[in-house]
Protein backbone atom coordinates (compact mmCIF):
# COMPACT_ATOMS: atom_id res chain seq x y z
CA UNK A 1 0.00 0.00 0.00
CA UNK A 2 2.96 2.48 0.74
CA UNK A 3 4.55 1.70 -2.58
CA UNK A 4 1.25 2.41 -4.47
CA UNK A 5 0.70 5.40 -2.52
CA UNK A 6 4.19 6.58 -2.87
CA UNK A 7 3.97 5.66 -6.73
CA UNK A 8 1.17 7.30 -6.89
CA UNK A 9 2.49 10.84 -5.43
CA UNK A 10 5.47 10.98 -7.64
CA UNK A 11 3.12 10.90 -10.62
CA UNK A 12 0.77 8.57 -11.96
CA UNK A 13 0.40 7.57 -15.44
CA UNK A 14 -3.15 8.29 -16.76
CA UNK A 15 -4.39 8.23 -20.09
CA UNK A 16 -8.00 9.91 -20.83
CA UNK A 17 -10.09 8.49 -23.85
CA UNK A 18 -12.59 10.78 -25.22
CA UNK A 19 -14.63 11.05 -28.23
CA UNK A 20 -12.95 12.47 -31.56
CA UNK A 21 -14.78 14.90 -33.77
CA UNK A 22 -15.57 14.47 -37.05
CA UNK A 23 -12.17 14.16 -38.66
CA UNK A 24 -11.79 11.54 -36.37
CA UNK A 25 -8.53 13.39 -34.65
CA UNK A 26 -9.88 16.23 -32.94
CA UNK A 27 -12.34 16.68 -29.60
CA UNK A 28 -15.98 15.48 -30.44
CA UNK A 29 -19.29 17.07 -29.14
CA UNK A 30 -19.19 15.00 -25.28
CA UNK A 31 -19.84 16.56 -22.18
CA UNK A 32 -18.38 14.04 -19.70
CA UNK A 33 -15.61 13.52 -21.86
CA UNK A 34 -15.07 17.56 -21.55
CA UNK A 35 -16.06 17.19 -18.10
CA UNK A 36 -13.57 14.54 -16.70
CA UNK A 37 -10.72 16.54 -19.09
CA UNK A 38 -11.57 19.92 -17.29
CA UNK A 39 -10.92 17.60 -13.94
CA UNK A 40 -7.77 16.29 -14.77
CA UNK A 41 -6.55 19.95 -16.57
CA UNK A 42 -7.64 21.68 -12.62
CA UNK A 43 -5.85 19.05 -11.10
CA UNK A 44 -2.54 20.14 -12.27
CA UNK A 45 -1.74 15.89 -12.73
CA UNK A 46 0.19 15.28 -15.75
CA UNK A 47 -2.04 13.07 -18.29
CA UNK A 48 -2.07 12.43 -21.82
CA UNK A 49 -5.95 12.36 -23.85
CA UNK A 50 -6.52 10.28 -27.15
CA UNK A 51 -9.43 10.39 -28.94
CA UNK A 52 -11.50 7.51 -30.77
CA UNK A 53 -13.08 7.46 -33.63
CA UNK A 54 -16.30 5.83 -33.11
CA UNK A 55 -16.48 5.65 -36.57
CA UNK A 56 -13.76 2.37 -36.98
CA UNK A 57 -12.59 1.86 -33.09
CA UNK A 58 -9.24 0.81 -33.32
CA UNK A 59 -8.49 -2.91 -32.69
CA UNK A 60 -6.13 -2.08 -29.96
CA UNK A 61 -8.89 -0.05 -28.17
CA UNK A 62 -11.91 -2.78 -28.95
CA UNK A 63 -9.50 -5.13 -26.46
CA UNK A 64 -9.08 -2.16 -24.01
CA UNK A 65 -12.50 -1.50 -23.37
CA UNK A 66 -14.74 -3.99 -25.44
CA UNK A 67 -18.10 -2.87 -25.50
CA UNK A 68 -17.05 0.57 -23.13
CA UNK A 69 -17.61 4.17 -25.07
CA UNK A 70 -16.00 7.28 -24.17
CA UNK A 71 -15.11 8.79 -21.86
CA UNK A 72 -12.83 5.74 -20.08
CA UNK A 73 -9.56 6.24 -18.31
CA UNK A 74 -6.19 4.38 -17.58
CA UNK A 75 -4.88 5.11 -14.35
CA UNK A 76 -1.20 3.30 -13.80
CA UNK A 77 -2.31 1.28 -16.40
CA UNK A 78 -5.66 0.09 -14.55
CA UNK A 79 -8.95 0.60 -16.75
CA UNK A 80 -11.43 3.19 -15.36
CA UNK A 81 -15.11 3.61 -16.95
CA UNK A 82 -18.54 5.07 -16.13
CA UNK A 83 -17.53 8.97 -15.58
CA UNK A 84 -18.96 9.20 -12.18
CA UNK A 85 -17.33 7.02 -10.96
CA UNK A 86 -13.86 8.04 -12.80
CA UNK A 87 -14.09 11.45 -11.32
CA UNK A 88 -15.12 10.27 -7.60
CA UNK A 89 -11.65 8.32 -8.10
CA UNK A 90 -9.66 11.12 -9.38
CA UNK A 91 -10.78 13.33 -6.40
CA UNK A 92 -10.01 10.52 -3.72
CA UNK A 93 -7.03 10.02 -5.26
CA UNK A 94 -5.52 13.06 -6.54
CA UNK A 95 -6.16 14.90 -3.35
CA UNK A 96 -3.72 17.58 -1.05
CA UNK A 97 -1.13 18.44 -0.74
CA UNK A 98 -0.27 17.37 -3.67
CA UNK A 99 -3.50 17.91 -5.86
CA UNK A 100 -6.38 20.30 -5.29
CA UNK A 101 -9.24 18.94 -3.73
CA UNK A 102 -12.34 20.39 -6.64
CA UNK A 103 -15.44 19.33 -4.55
CA UNK A 104 -17.66 22.56 -4.28
CA UNK A 105 -18.19 23.83 -0.83
CA UNK A 106 -22.14 23.96 -0.89
CA UNK A 107 -24.79 21.33 -2.25
CA UNK A 108 -26.85 23.94 -4.05
CA UNK A 109 -23.17 24.53 -6.47
CA UNK A 110 -24.44 20.98 -8.14
CA UNK A 111 -28.10 20.84 -7.69
CA UNK A 112 -28.62 24.33 -9.14
CA UNK A 113 -28.66 23.45 -12.92
CA UNK A 114 -29.42 19.31 -12.17
CA UNK A 115 -32.45 20.36 -15.00
CA UNK A 116 -31.40 22.79 -17.17
CA UNK A 117 -30.28 20.16 -20.02
CA UNK A 118 -33.38 17.97 -19.94
CA UNK A 119 -35.13 20.98 -20.23
CA UNK A 120 -33.06 21.90 -23.25
CA UNK A 121 -33.05 18.33 -24.68
CA UNK A 122 -36.83 18.38 -24.39
CA UNK A 123 -37.04 21.83 -26.41
CA UNK A 124 -34.80 21.40 -29.09
CA UNK A 125 -36.85 17.82 -29.85
CA UNK A 126 -39.83 19.31 -29.67
CA UNK A 127 -41.08 19.30 -33.81
CA UNK A 128 -44.72 21.36 -32.87
CA UNK A 129 -44.61 24.43 -33.44
CA UNK A 130 -47.65 24.98 -30.98
CA UNK A 131 -46.00 23.45 -28.38
CA UNK A 132 -42.50 25.38 -28.75
CA UNK A 133 -43.32 28.32 -26.38
CA UNK A 134 -44.13 25.96 -23.11
CA UNK A 135 -40.89 24.29 -24.04
CA UNK A 136 -38.87 27.64 -24.41
CA UNK A 137 -40.49 28.89 -20.79
CA UNK A 138 -39.35 25.83 -19.35
CA UNK A 139 -35.05 26.28 -20.22
CA UNK A 140 -35.90 30.10 -19.44
CA UNK A 141 -36.94 29.11 -15.56
CA UNK A 142 -34.17 26.40 -15.72
CA UNK A 143 -31.92 29.75 -16.46
CA UNK A 144 -33.77 31.96 -14.35
CA UNK A 145 -33.12 29.73 -11.27
CA UNK A 146 -29.58 29.48 -12.17
CA UNK A 147 -28.69 33.39 -12.61
CA UNK A 148 -30.61 34.29 -9.34
CA UNK A 149 -27.90 31.51 -7.69
CA UNK A 150 -25.19 32.95 -9.57
CA UNK A 151 -26.51 36.84 -8.06
CA UNK A 152 -27.10 35.55 -4.49
CA UNK A 153 -23.78 35.91 -2.73
CA UNK A 154 -22.34 33.10 -0.95
CA UNK A 155 -22.11 32.78 3.03
CA UNK A 156 -18.34 33.79 2.99
CA UNK A 157 -18.90 37.12 0.70
CA UNK A 158 -20.73 38.49 3.33
CA UNK A 159 -18.79 40.25 5.86
CA UNK A 160 -21.23 40.48 8.99
CA UNK A 161 -19.09 43.51 10.39
CA UNK A 162 -19.05 45.43 6.98
CA UNK A 163 -21.50 48.46 7.42
CA UNK A 164 -22.38 48.43 3.49
CA UNK A 165 -24.74 45.50 2.55
CA UNK A 166 -23.84 42.97 -0.31
CA UNK A 167 -26.89 42.63 -2.37
CA UNK A 168 -25.54 40.79 -5.91
CA UNK A 169 -22.69 38.36 -5.93
CA UNK A 170 -19.57 39.18 -7.49
CA UNK A 171 -17.87 35.28 -7.24
CA UNK A 172 -16.42 33.89 -10.32
CA UNK A 173 -18.01 30.82 -10.62
CA UNK A 174 -20.62 28.12 -8.98
CA UNK A 175 -19.20 28.30 -5.44
CA UNK A 176 -16.82 30.82 -5.80
CA UNK A 177 -14.34 32.64 -7.49
CA UNK A 178 -12.19 28.64 -8.40
CA UNK A 179 -13.42 26.15 -10.71
CA UNK A 180 -15.09 23.20 -8.98
CA UNK A 181 -16.63 19.60 -9.77
CA UNK A 182 -19.92 21.75 -10.38
CA UNK A 183 -18.42 23.83 -12.79
CA UNK A 184 -16.90 21.04 -14.60
CA UNK A 185 -20.43 19.28 -15.18
CA UNK A 186 -22.65 22.42 -15.80
CA UNK A 187 -20.14 24.48 -18.47
CA UNK A 188 -19.76 22.12 -21.02
CA UNK A 189 -23.78 21.46 -21.49
CA UNK A 190 -24.01 25.37 -20.63
CA UNK A 191 -22.20 25.70 -24.06
CA UNK A 192 -23.48 22.59 -25.92
CA UNK A 193 -26.77 24.74 -25.33
CA UNK A 194 -25.67 27.53 -26.18
CA UNK A 195 -24.44 26.75 -29.40
CA UNK A 196 -27.52 24.33 -30.38
CA UNK A 197 -30.48 26.16 -29.14
CA UNK A 198 -29.08 29.52 -31.14
CA UNK A 199 -28.51 27.37 -34.44
CA UNK A 200 -31.70 25.21 -34.42
CA UNK A 201 -34.48 27.48 -32.42
CA UNK A 202 -32.69 30.76 -32.74
CA UNK A 203 -32.71 31.12 -29.09
CA UNK A 204 -30.34 32.72 -26.86
CA UNK A 205 -29.52 33.04 -23.37
CA UNK A 206 -31.32 36.62 -22.59
CA UNK A 207 -28.86 39.31 -21.82
CA UNK A 208 -30.37 40.64 -18.42
CA UNK A 209 -29.42 37.34 -17.01
CA UNK A 210 -26.34 39.41 -15.41
CA UNK A 211 -25.36 35.91 -13.03
CA UNK A 212 -25.36 33.58 -16.12
CA UNK A 213 -23.02 35.59 -18.22
CA UNK A 214 -20.73 36.57 -16.02
CA UNK A 215 -20.53 33.31 -15.54
CA UNK A 216 -20.24 32.11 -18.83
CA UNK A 217 -17.50 35.24 -19.71
CA UNK A 218 -15.62 34.06 -16.60
CA UNK A 219 -15.34 30.62 -17.75
CA UNK A 220 -14.29 31.21 -21.26
CA UNK A 221 -11.52 33.19 -20.05
CA UNK A 222 -9.99 30.06 -18.52
CA UNK A 223 -8.03 27.21 -20.44
CA UNK A 224 -9.38 24.56 -18.75
CA UNK A 225 -12.89 25.41 -20.28
CA UNK A 226 -12.56 26.61 -23.09
CA UNK A 227 -9.61 24.66 -24.66
CA UNK A 228 -11.89 21.86 -24.43
CA UNK A 229 -14.48 22.74 -25.84
CA UNK A 230 -15.72 20.75 -29.30
CA UNK A 231 -15.45 23.59 -32.39
CA UNK A 232 -19.30 24.63 -32.55
CA UNK A 233 -19.75 22.59 -35.95
CA UNK A 234 -19.24 19.12 -33.98
CA UNK A 235 -21.80 20.63 -31.71
CA UNK A 236 -24.37 21.78 -34.39
CA UNK A 237 -23.65 18.31 -36.61
CA UNK A 238 -24.76 16.43 -33.28
CA UNK A 239 -27.92 17.88 -33.28
CA UNK A 240 -28.68 18.28 -36.65
CA UNK A 241 -30.62 15.08 -36.72
CA UNK A 242 -31.71 15.51 -33.37
CA UNK A 243 -33.26 19.09 -33.76
CA UNK A 244 -36.61 17.79 -35.07
CA UNK A 245 -38.04 20.71 -37.62
CA UNK A 246 -41.34 22.27 -36.43
CA UNK A 247 -44.53 22.34 -37.85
Amino acid sequence: MESRQHNITKEPEIELFVKAGLDGENIGNCPFCQRLFMVLWLKGVKFNVTTVDMTRKPEELKDLAPGTNPPFLLFNKELKTDFIKIEEFLEQTLGPPTYPHLSPKYKESFDVGSDIFAKFSAYIKNPRKEANINFEKALLREFQRLDIYLNTPLPEEIDQDSVEDITVSKRKFLDGDHLTLADCNLLPKLHIIKIAAKKYRDFEIPADMAGVWRYLNNAYACDEFSHTCPADEEIEHTYASVARKMT
